[in-house]
């Protein structure tokens, strides 16, 4: 990465940005996929390539194509929407390594309870005006509150996709 491409303010494209979750559920045998449609968010590019931001998804924004179980995924079982109508996640740093690689530490907060998350992303495009970074990272619902687990049918870690693609903001 050039660091003087991404100095800067940069807004997430959330048109051009998707955010989406997986997790195996009915005892393995079946993998709910879904994706928010409510993204937003920005960063800040310092000159020695690190960055700091945030990225914000609307909890009632999740769809699964199925409404009554989208239904149930925003309600106190799960993201308790209501109470608690987005997710965020925080970047504390991000520090770009070797052959497109960029280490992301920092915060994710989900029903009002924070806990660090550290992954590595991938740099898929960078340019003078856009930069797109993709991720996928797993997540243990239960230590957001979420345990909600009817007869053993839920067990693992939920899996978290992202595309991100960022614009230079305006000056």
């Amino acid at each position: 990465m050039s660091v003087a491409v991404e100095t800067g303010t940069w807004q997430l494209d959330p048109a051009r940005s998707t955010v989406g979750l997986q997790h195996k559920t009915m005892w393995g045998l079946v993998t709910v996929k879904g994706t928010f449609t409510g993204v937003t968010g920005e960063g800040e590019v310092g000159p020695d390539g690190s960055a700091t931001g945030s990225i914000t998804l609307t909890a009632a924004s999740l769809d699964t194509k199925h409404t009554k179980r989208d239904t149930h995924l925003r309600s106190a079982d799960f993201f308790d929407a209501d109470r608690h109508p987005e997710l965020t996640f925080v970047v504390r740093s991000a520090t770009p390594g070797a052959d497109g690689a960029v280490q992301i530490a920092g915060q994710l907060t989900v029903r009002g309870i924070s806990r660090p998350q550290s992954f590595t992303a991938r740099l898929a495009e960078a340019s003078a005006d856009a930069v797109t970074l993709t991720a996928e990272f797993t997540v243990d619902r239960e230590h957001f509150g979420m345990g909600w687990n009817q007869m053993g049918m839920m067990r693992g870690r939920t899996s978290v996709t992202a595309s991100l693609r960022f614009a230079r903001a305006a000056s």
